[in-house]
C-alpha cells in the first residue's frame, strides 16, 4: 500500500520553546511577531488543530466549524464529558431551575455574597462522596490546584510530584515557593529514593499525583504511594480529575480502585470532566477546608461558580452517589474501542480509564494525520510538546458513554485507513 512521505526538515524550527523567551534586543512583543510570521508560512505546526468551534452540545454526533467557516459532522472522540452528564435531562433541569432563581452569574466572590444554598449543598455532597468532613468548590479546575497547593505549601516545605502530573499542579508548586522534587512517571523505586533522602528537619512533605493521568489514561499506584507516605511521614494529594465517576468499583475514583480512600489527605477533582460541568474541589477534614477558604487566593479572589452550574452538579452527584451515571456502559464501550485499536496494531499504552492514547511518535505525521481524520469525520485530540515529549506525541481518544458501537467501528476504520497511509501501522 502506498504511504505518504513527509520532509521532517520542514519542522526543525517549529519548536514550542522557540517562542517563549524574549531574545536579546527584542521588545517583549517581538516573539508574538516571530510566531505570527511562522504561522503565515502555511507549514503545519499543530496549531491548526486548536480553536475549532463546536456547533452543538457535547455529544457523539457533533458539528464543528473549521477556521475557514466550513461546518461539517464528526464523530466526537475528543470530549471529557465521558458520562454525557452535561446533557443528562435531570442535570439540565437542575441547572435551568437554578438559572431562573439566581440568574446567570453570582456577582461576588464566595466569601462575600457569592454562594447560595445550592453551592453549600454541592460541597456537602462532594464531602459525603469521599467520606470527608467538608469540601470546598473552586470556580475553575486549574484554579483549584493552584490555590490548594500554594495555600498549603511554603518555602519551608517539599513537594514530590509524578513527572506526568497536570500543568496546574506544577504551577501551584512554583507559586508555593516550596522545594520541588520529581520522580519518573509511576516509578515507585525512584519515589522512595527521593523520600529516603529528605532531611529530617524537612517535616512539611506532600506527595502529589494525578489519579488518572490525562495523557496516558493510566492510574497512579496509590496503594504503594500511600504506604510510602506513611513510612516517610508525608501527606498525600490526589487530583482525580479524570477518575471521578469513571474508575473504582462504584465510580469513586482512583483511591477506591486501590481501596485506600481513607489514606488520602487531599481529595482533589475537577467538575468539568466526568461530572460534565465546571470548576474544581478539595474534600478533606474540616480544618483544612476552613484554611483553604481563607488562604487559597484563587478561591478568595475569584467570583463564585454560577448557581446554574452548582444546581446541575447537585443532580450529577445524586447520580454518582448511587453509581447510576452509566459508568459500566462507558467502560464496556471503552474496552471495545481498545480491543478494536489493538487488533489493528496500534500502540495504545496502558490505559485503565476512558482516555486512550494512540501513539504516533512523529510530530509531522501527527499534524498531517489529525487533519485527515478531522476532514473525514473523526474528531480526536492532538497531543505533543509541552504536554508530552515529542517522541511520545499522540492522538488522544476520549470515550463517551453515548457513543454507539457503530460509531466506534466507523471511527476505528477511518483512523486505521489513514494510519496505514502514514506508516503508523502496517
Amino acid at each position: 500500500m502506498e504511504t505518504y512521505k513527509l520532509n521532517e526538515e520542514n519542522f526543525t524550527n517549529l519548536k514550542f520553546e522557540n517562542f517563549i523567551n524574549t531574545e536579546s534586543g527584542e521588545d517583549i512583543f517581538d516573539k508574538t511577531l516571530r510566531l505570527d510570521n511562522l504561522l503565515k508560512t502555511g507549514v503545519k505546526t499543530g496549531q491548526e488543530a486548536l480553536g475549532m468551534v463546536t456547533m452543538n452540545k457535547a455529544q457523539p454526533d457533533s458539528l464543528i466549524k473549521e477556521k475557514d467557516g466550513t461546518i461539517h459532522p464528526v464523530i466526537m472522540l475528543g470530549s471529557n464529558s465521558y458520562l454525557n452528564l452535561s446533557t443528562h435531562p435531570t442535570v439540565m433541569k437542575g441547572a435551568q431551575k437554578a438559572l431562573e432563581k439566581f440568574g446567570y452569574g453570582m456577582g461576588a466572590v464566595s466569601n462575600y455574597a457569592g454562594i447560595t444554598e445550592l453551592h453549600k449543598e454541592l460541597e456537602k455532597r462532594i464531602a459525603n462522596f469521599y467520606g470527608c468532613e467538608d469540601s470546598i468548590v473552586f470556580p475553575s479546575g486549574y484554579g483549584a490546584n493552584v490555590g490548594i497547593i500554594s495555600a498549603l505549601c511554603s518555602k519551608n516545605d517539599i513537594i514530590i510530584n509524578d513527572s506526568a502530573n497536570h500543568a496546574s499542579i506544577f504551577d501551584g508548586c512554583v507559586l508555593s515557593g516550596a522545594e520541588i522534587k520529581i520522580y519518573p512517571h509511576r516509578d515507585m523505586k525512584y519515589l522512595e529514593r527521593i523520600l529516603s533522602k529528605i532531611p529530617p528537619e524537612k517535616t512539611g512533605r506532600l506527595i502529589i499525583t494525578d489519579g488518572v493521568f490525562s495523557m496516558d489514561g493510566d492510574i497512579a499506584p496509590l496503594d504503594i504511594i500511600t504506604e510510602l507516605a506513611e513510612k516517610y511521614n508525608c501527606r498525600v494529594m490526589v487530583d482525580d480529575a479524570h477518575g471521578v465517576g469513571v474508575v473504582g468499583p462504584t465510580g469513586k475514583g482512583s483511591a477506591e480502585h486501590y481501596g485506600v480512600m481513607d489514606k488520602i489527605d487531599l481529595n482533589v477533582g475537577m467538575l468539568s470532566k466526568g461530572p460534565g460541568g465546571l470548576g474544581g474541589y478539595c474534600a478533606a477534614n474540616r480544618q483544612i477546608v476552613q484554611y483553604l477558604r481563607l488562604y487559597a487566593r484563587s478561591y478568595f479572589f475569584s467570583t463564585a461558580m454560577p448557581a446554574s452550574i452548582a444546581g446541575g452538579l447537585n443532580e450529577v452527584f445524586k447520580l454518582l452517589e448511587n453509581d447510576n451515571a452509566g459508568r459500566q456502559e462507558l467502560m464496556q464501550k471503552t474496552e471495545y474501542l481498545k480491543e478494536k485499536l489493538l487488533s489493528e496494531g496500534f500502540d495504545i499504552g496502558h490505559s485503565q480509564s476512558a482516555i486512550i492514547p494512540v501513539m504516533i511518535k512523529s510530530e509531522p505525521v501527527l499534524f498531517e494525520l489529525y487533519e485527515k481524520l478531522r476532514a473525514n469525520g473523526v474528531y480526536v485530540n492532538i497531543v505533543t510538546y509541552p504536554a508530552v515529549r515529542r517522541k511520545e506525541c499522540r492522538l488522544r481518544l476520549c470515550m463517551m458513554k453515548n457513543l454507539s458501537y457503530e460509531q466506534i467501528d466507523k471511527s476505528v476504520d477511518i483512523i486505521s485507513k489513514f494510519a496505514k497511509l502514514y506508516g503508523v501501522i502496517n
